[in-house]
């Protein structure tokens, strides 16, 4: 399908679906989340945003866009952002992001907690939680009594799906595969079904929420880590300078921002600490 080839109907489709379909819905998107839909992703909205337009009973692409249209607060708006979001993750995707912060960031953080100061980390995009629940096992690794101070991580996502998943912490057996075998049998449990479920020492340490990262954050402290990883090769440039922007206000001085291995700071405020590792800039 090529349905920006021409304003026709694709000739495998079920539903009529037009160039003038295909911006509407890119449209949206981009307005409530940032994300930038080249024409060549015409077949995936089609083949995604297909089944919604069945499931709400529709005859046509225009139906569901006038229905968006109409209705700002219509549920069906989260409903396509979940369907056009791509959640590809897993434990220990980018490794050498958690041997850093293992051997260089963890450090003078856990002498931080125990002499009484505050820690944060945040996965912002957490996805189904994989991100989260690895940064909770490295931490845990190097600070065992973590909890008994002010060290918290924040894990954060557009798609309240996906957060759902991930606050349940249960994965399949391909999931978890990644996690060696002595950290599997020690932060996880194997539950009748053979699923996994993560062990409450890390679900503790994890608050789950809902935030788009181009609405206004309800965070007023600073992180000593931020994760968002291949979350900034979905948006245009003007949108990946806003978000470092904001990264870089809200990161705490000796903090670091881990980004996805395609990516690259686009501000002069954050520099390279390592690879696709950055700090502020320092201001002397």
């Amino acid at each position: 399908m090529n349905a920006l080839a021409a304003d026709t109907t694709p000739t495998d489709g079920e539903f009529p679906f037009t160039t003038g379909d295909f911006r509407a819905i890119a449209d949206l998107l981009y307005k409530a989340s940032g994300i930038h839909l080249a024409d060549a992703k015409a077949t995936l909205v089609y083949s995604r945003i297909a089944k919604r337009v069945r499931k709400l009973g529709l005859d046509s692409f225009k139906s569901y866009c006038e229905l968006l249209r109409s209705d700002p607060n219509h549920p069906e708006h989260a409903a396509m952002l979940s369907a056009l979001t791509t959640n590809v993750t897993r434990f220990y995707r980018e490794p050498h992001h958690f041997d850093h912060m293992a051997a260089e960031l963890l450090p003078p953080l856990i002498a931080r907690a125990r002499a009484g100061g505050r820690v944060r980390l945040w996965s912002a995009g957490c996805s189904a939680g994989h991100e989260p629940y690895t940064m909770a096992i490295t931490l845990l690794e190097a600070f065992p009594d973590a909890a008994r101070y002010d060290v918290r991580i924040l894990a954060t996502d557009i798609d309240p799906l996906v957060v759902d998943h991930a606050r349940r912490g249960v994965y399949n057996s391909g999931d978890v595969e990644p996690i060696a075998a002595n950290l599997r049998s020690k932060f996880l449990t194997k539950d009748a079904s053979g699923g996994w479920k993560v062990a409450p020492a890390l679900a503790e340490m994890i608050s789950f929420g809902v935030i788009n990262l181009m609405e206004p954050w309800p965070m007023k402290g600073k992180f000593d880590a931020i994760f968002c990883r291949n979350v900034a090769i979905y948006f245009d440039e003007p949108t990946q300078t806003k978000l470092f922007t904001r990264f870089a206000q809200h990161l705490a001085p000796d903090g670091r921002l881990y980004i996805g291995h395609s990516e690259r700071s686009l501000i002069p405020e954050l520099v390279s600490a390592g690879l696709t590792i950055y700090r502020l800039k320092d201001k002397s």
